[in-house]
């Protein structure tokens, strides 16, 4: 996975260490900086990691959240089971309760997350790093 270099200080991870990269193909983020980073104009706090997987895609597009479908008029290719996405937290909370939630990883995922989302559900579906295999 390509690296993004830091431009500002993101800020920290549900685990309350610096936050890692979530993904580069395709380059996601609010800021498109491939991290769940947030700020002041985030008002959908896209602070969530996610693995997307079909379950979830499917669910998430029934909730009226579509991020299957591309959007070229907005640079969005669309996405497909494996993409790593920054999801709202909110939304990903509404797809877990309609019972598709996708992994997550937590070293990505924003702590601004722990606001809407407790820590005890995150890492029901958190993805374990390879290290600790």
């Amino acid at each position: 996975m390509p690296t993004v270099e830091p431009i500002r200080n993101r800020g920290k991870n549900v685990l309350g260490q610096p936050l890692d990269i979530c993904g580069c193909e395709p380059m996601t983020g609010f800021y498109r900086t491939g991290c769940c980073e947030t700020g002041p104009d985030d008002h959908g706090v896209h602070t969530i990691c996610c693995v997307v997987d079909a379950p979830f895609l499917e669910a998430s597009k029934a909730l009226g959240n579509d991020l299957s479908t591309p959007m070229p008029q907005f640079g969005f290719e669309g996405l497909k089971p494996g993409d790593r996405w920054c999801v709202c937290a909110a939304r990903w909370l509404q797809v877990q309760q309609a019972g598709a939630a996708c992994p997550i990883i937590l070293e990505a995922t924003h702590e601004n997350t722990l606001k809407i989302v407790p820590f005890e559900l995150l890492i029901q579906y958190a993805v374990i790093p390879s290290q600790l295999h």
